[in-house]
Formats: structure tokens, C-alpha cells, sequence
């Protein structure tokens, strides 16, 4: 081989370890990666793959009362015999749910059963004396399709909707996607974001983000 041809392969060799780097650089992402698992009784729960920790509900219904309350979630809550106190309450941003007499209460993370409580506890005694109150979700926040595809964007939740019907939703892949790469992001049951590994057969969950990495080669 001469020496011009040995100095060609050598230089295509270093700008392949360089685009290497840059992919691998381009990957790094602090968010832990966690993987779905079936359990014995058909239900879904997270087990980690590179992190320890972390576990998940599938909240499927609205009276699943495993379901963890987020930002933009809309519920119904009924105080018995107070119908100044009854209506349907949306979570803000961070959360919080702005109710008369108490004020805001910060309601995420929490389950339905867990904010009824919360919400009785501080009726009593200053309000109401033994008040019985009772909250079920109504409207589940939204979902999010974001990366290579043709309309990214928030959607609503639809029970049982796939990753595949979320790409499908949000117009389809563009031509850059990384179609066998694909990861779900949400958070754990102690508040904590992870990556989930997924399928295009991977339930969405409400406030998941669908993410569409774009090829490179």
C-alpha cells in the first residue's frame, strides 16, 4: 500500500472514531433508563436497568386508585352536602390544586384516595366537622410526541393508546428517524423522571413523552 493510500484509510478511520464520539455524546442523557415489566396478575410495573429503583402504576381508569395525580389533571370532587364545596378542580402547573376554604393543596404525586384524605383532614375541624369527601379524575393530563415527527406536540390521553398510535397521532416519522430506538419518558412513583425502554407496542401513560431520536448515518 503507498503511503498517500495508507494516510487516506488512516484519516477515514480517525473522522469514524470522531463521529463516533459525537454520537455517543449526542446519547448521553442523565435521565435513568428503566424497562417495563408484565407482572403475574397481567399489570405493568418499572424495573431499572442501569439505576437502582423505580417503580410505576398503569393507571388505567379513572377510578384506578393506584393512579398518581400530575400537573393538568382534572378532578371531580365531591364534599357530601356542601355543594359550595363540590365541582371539578384542574391541577396547575406544578401540581396544585387551588380549593376554597383550604387554599392550595399539592396534589401531585398524590392518588385520588390520598387527596380526598388530605382535603378532609384540612376541613376538619376548622371548616367542617367529620366531612366526607370524595374525588374521582375526570380528564388525565395530556401525552407528548417530540423529535422526528411530522407534528410534535402535546395530545390527549387515550386509554390503551400504544407508542406506535402516539407516533401515528403526531403525523407519522419524518425521513431522520431512528424508528427502532425509542424511548418514553415519565415519572416514577417518587417523583423521579425516567427513560422507559420501549416498544411501538409500550402503553402511554398520561404526561409520558414520546421521543424520537433522529439517524445519523
Amino acid at each position: 500500500m503507498s503511503a498517500d493510500a495508507s494516510s487516506l484509510v488512516s484519516l477515514r478511520r480517525r473522522s469514524l472514531f470522531v463521529a463516533m464520539l459525537a454520537l455517543a455524546a449526542c446519547e448521553s442523557d442523565p435521565t435513568p433508563i428503566v424497562q417495563e415489566n408484565t407482572n403475574p396478575d397481567g399489570s405493568l410495573s418499572l424495573a431499572p436497568t442501569n439505576t437502582p429503583g423505580g417503580r410505576g402504576g398503569a393507571g388505567a381508569s379513572g377510578r384506578d386508585p393506584d393512579y398518581r395525580l400530575g400537573a393538568n389533571d382534572r378532578v371531580r370532587i365531591i364534599v357530601f352536602g356542601q355543594p359550595t364545596l363540590t365541582g371539578e378542580f384542574t391541577l396547575d402547573g406544578s401540581g396544585q390544586l387551588a380549593f376554597p376554604l383550604i387554599g392550595n393543596v399539592n396534589a401531585q404525586g398524590m392518588t385520588t384516595g390520598q387527596l380526598q384524605q388530605t382535603i378532609a383532614s384540612r376541613l376538619d375541624p376548622d371548616y367542617l366537622r367529620n366531612p366526607s369527601v370524595s374525588a374521582e379524575v375526570i380528564t388525565r393530563r395530556p401525552f407528548y410526541v417530540i423529535g422526528e415527527v411530522q407534528k410534535p406536540g402535546n395530545y390527549p390521553y387515550v386509554t390503551d393508546m400504544t407508542a406506535l398510535q402516539a407516533v401515528a397521532m403526531a403525523g407519522g416519522y419524518t425521513y431522520r428517524a431512528r424508528q427502532n430506538n425509542l424511548y418514553l419518558k415519565r415519572l416514577d412513583t417518587n417523583g423521579r423522571m425516567v427513560r422507559v425502554a420501549a416498544t411501538p407496542e409500550t402503553k402511554i401513560r398520561p404526561g409520558d413523552t414520546v421521543e424520537i431520536k433522529e439517524r445519523y448515518f
